[in-house]
């Protein structure tokens, strides 16, 4: 028998439910009290006390960990006290929400914290601290290169992956941050039995210009290198069309057109297969001038499919097809406004 789904809890009932004897429903009333909040500061100021109290005493450890995700989505740097403690949660799941929210809010107060913490003796304490570290000290990019490189070198992959991603993605717009000292690690990672490692480290020498990662960058948009990383796959077949690697032209238009389509399926954003590269094929040809790929997209921003529709628009946005600019001005509200103004700002850029 089908149920309807229960509606959102109202600010009072979300205030009574945080004290629940039940921990599903205390979870659940904090994130709906968390979604009140982010809608008004009066309600904001009467939520946070209220978290810090379920992130201190809770006995539920899922509760906790809610709690502190909460403070992060309502920016709760006045909760930093009560943050740093919960670092030493005895739930290492708690532990790592506690990081993580201190990177959301990125109040510089919490940098000799999290520069302990680099050096902790758990490992999930350390991956959230790379994260949560290069978020605060985002304003000293020495300090960022310096805990990036100690990070590479740690005996956990996860964390030198985690590491090298984050030096890849690390200024405004996805800048990669350079330093001499990232860049000879790299060299090494390329080569490490860890794929994913290696997948991660050439994205990121290939975008600081280093002919080694192009190389790599090549292999997996041939499909003669694997990683088990999705995202880096897309990273890699994005990255043939920003550089500009038209030796790469024959396989991207493998992955949209090919053989291979029938499996993969060209993607429409939120549907399809969600391995495919297809998506991303196609915009990377599009940057690079290809003709087809460029009217694909232009011709997709008229699809009956919403979701079609929106991927044209980002593919738009990034590949810098100027002639989708009419198309993307009277678009209305078939798509939602914000992907548009993004693509035509992209567009206003080149």
């Amino acid at each position: 028998m089908l149920t309807p789904s229960l509606l959102p809890r109202s600010l009072e009932a979300s205030l009574r439910d945080v004290g629940s004897d039940r921990a599903p429903t205390r979870v659940a009333a904090i994130r709906d009290l968390v979604r009140h909040a982010l809608r008004s500061d009066a309600t904001r100021a009467r939520a946070i006390p209220l978290l810090e109290r379920a992130l201190r005493e809770d006995g539920a450890a899922e509760v906790r960990a809610e709690a502190a995700v909460g403070l992060a989505d309502v920016r709760a740097d006045e909760a930093l006290p009560t943050l740093l403690v919960a670092v030493e949660d005895d739930d290492a799941f708690v532990r790592q929400m506690a990081l993580s929210a201190l990177g959301e809010i990125a109040d510089p107060r919490a940098t000799q914290r999290l520069d302990r913490a680099l050096s902790d003796p758990r490992p999930e304490v350390r991956y959230q601290a790379v994260i949560a570290f290069a978020r605060v000290a985002k304003d000293d990019p020495p300090a960022v290169a310096s805990a990036l490189a100690a990070a590479l070198d740690d005996p956990d992959e996860a964390i030198r992956y985690i590491a090298m991603r984050v030096a890849e993605e690390y200024g405004v717009d996805g800048e990669p941050l350079r330093d001499a000292r990232l860049a000879a690690r790299a060299e090494q990672l390329i080569d490490t039995p860890d794929e994913a490692v290696a997948i991660v480290a050439a994205i990121y020498l290939a975008r600081v210009g280093k002919l080694i990662g192009r190389q790599v960058v090549l292999e997996v948009v041939s499909g003669r290198r694997k990683t088990p990383e999705t995202e880096d796959e897309q990273a890699c077949v994005e990255l043939a069309g920003e550089l500009r690697l038209r030796e790469a032209i024959p396989h991207l238009e493998q992955r949209v057109w090919g053989t291979q389509r029938v499996l993969r399926s060209v993607l429409s954003w939120g549907g399809g297969d969600g391995s495919s590269t297809a998506w991303h094929a196609r915009t990377a040809l599009a940057r690079m001038g290809h003709e087809k790929a460029r009217a694909d997209i232009v011709s997709d921003l008229s699809s009956w499919k919403r979701a079609t529709r929106e991927a044209a628009v980002v593919a738009a946005g990034r590949a810098r097809i100027g002639e989708a600019r009419p198309a993307l001005e009277n678009l209305g509200d078939a798509v939602d406004d914000a992907l548009v103004r993004e693509a035509l700002v992209r567009l206003a850029v080149d």
